[in-house]
C-alpha cells in the first residue's frame, strides 16, 4: 500500500520518501492526473498505490512489476484479482488471461475501476473479499494480506476458489525492511501484522501443500541508487542543494523493470511474493 515506510539505515529505500512529506490534503500532489473523460480521479489516502500520481510512481511500479511477472503465467487463463483497487493490476493481468474479475469492496474504487478498464474480458464488482467466491484458474492478492483480520481463513477460502492446479498469487511487504530495526510493525495504519519470511511461509503452509516464496528486490537504476545511498548519497544531494530537482526526475522515470523478483536472500526483499497450489 501506500504510505511510505521510516526505512532502517543501510537497507532499501523508496526515493518517493523524500519527496513525500508534505500531507496527503495537498490535493494537487496526490490526485490522478489526466484521467479518461468521465472517469473521477482517485486521491491517495494511504490504503493503496495508485497509477498517475507522479510522486507515487516508485510504489505504483513496484506493485506493477508484480503483476507484470504473474500476467506472464496466466495465459488464457480465469483469474480473480482480489483488492485490486485502483483496477491497473486487473487491466495488466488482462492483457494475458482470457477473463479477470477485479473485486474490491470500496465503491470509489469500484466506480473508478468500472469507467477506467472497459477492455473484453474484464469485469468488476463490488464486494469483500471473504464474501466473493467464483471458480477460477488463479487468484492473485496483493499487498493486502497484513490488511485483513484473519489472514488464514482468507486464504482457505481462495484455494476452495481455485480449479484443479490452480495457483494463488498472495504478495506481502517484508517486515525488516518496511519497519524501522527491531519493531514489530511499521507506522502504517492500515496494516493490521506485517511478516518476516518465515512467518509468511508458515501461515501460507498452513492452507495450501506447494508454497514457492520469492522475494522482489530493487534492479537497475534502482539498485544503483541503492548503493548510492550506502556510499553517502544523503550527504552529497543535501550538501549541493539538489535533493528536490533530483528526486522530482529520478521518481517518475522509475519503471517496472527497475524491479526484479528472485528467490532470495529473503530477509532483504522489498516484499514477498508466494506462489500457493
Amino acid at each position: 500500500m501506500s504510505v511510505l515506510p521510516a526505512t532502517p539505515v543501510g537497507e532499501p529505500r523508496a526515493p518517493a520518501a523524500r519527496l513525500d512529506s508534505a500531507p496527503l490534503s495537498e490535493a494537487a500532489e496526490h490526485l490522478q492526473r489526466d484521467q479518461p473523460e468521465g472517469v473521477p480521479p482517485l486521491a491517495l489516502t494511504g490504503e493503496r498505490t495508485l497509477p498517475d500520481v507522479p510522486a507515487e510512481n516508485y510504489w505504483f511500479r513496484r506493485h506493477l512489476a508484480v503483476y507484470q511477472w504473474i500476467a506472464e503465467r496466466c495465459a488464457g487463463l480465469d483469474v480473480v484479482d482480489m483488492a485490486c483497487g485502483e483496477g491497473y493490476g486487473t487491466e495488466t493481468l488482462a492483457r494475458r488471461a482470457a477473463r479477470v474479475t477485479g473485486v474490491d469492496a470500496n465503491l470509489d474504487a469500484y466506480e473508478h475501476a468500472r469507467l477506467k478498464y472497459t477492455k473484453p474480458g474484464v469485469r468488476f464488482v463490488r464486494n469483500a473479499i471473504e464474501w466473493h467466491s467464483e471458480p477460477c484458474d488463479a487468484v492473485v492478492f496483493l499487498q493486502t494480506i497484513e490488511h485483513v483480520q484473519d489472514p488464514a481463513a482468507v486464504l482457505d477460502h481462495f484455494r476452495s476458489m481455485l480449479n484443479p492446479r490452480g495457483t494463488a498469487y498472495v504478495s506481502t511487504p517484508n517486515l525488516l525492511t518496511l519497519a524501522p530495526p527491531g519493531a514489530e510493525k511499521s507506522g502504517n495504519p492500515w496494516h493490521l501484522r506485517e511478516y518476516r519470511a518465515e512467518e509468511f511461509r508458515a501461515l501460507c503452509e498452513g492452507s495450501f501443500g506447494q508454497v514457492d516464496i520469492l522475494g522482489l528486490f530493487h534492479a537497475r537504476k534502482l539498485r544503483v541508487h541503492e548503493l548510492a545511498l550506502r556510499a553517502g548519497w544523503d550527504s552529497v544531494h543535501a550538501a549541493l542543494g539538489i535533493t528536490k530537482p533530483f528526486y522530482d526526475w529520478f521518481t517518475p522515470a522509475i519503471s517496472a523493470s527497475d524491479f526484479s523478483l528472485r528467490p532470495g536472500p529473503l530477509d532483504r526483499a522489498l516484499d514477498f511474493v508466494a506462489v500457493l497450489r
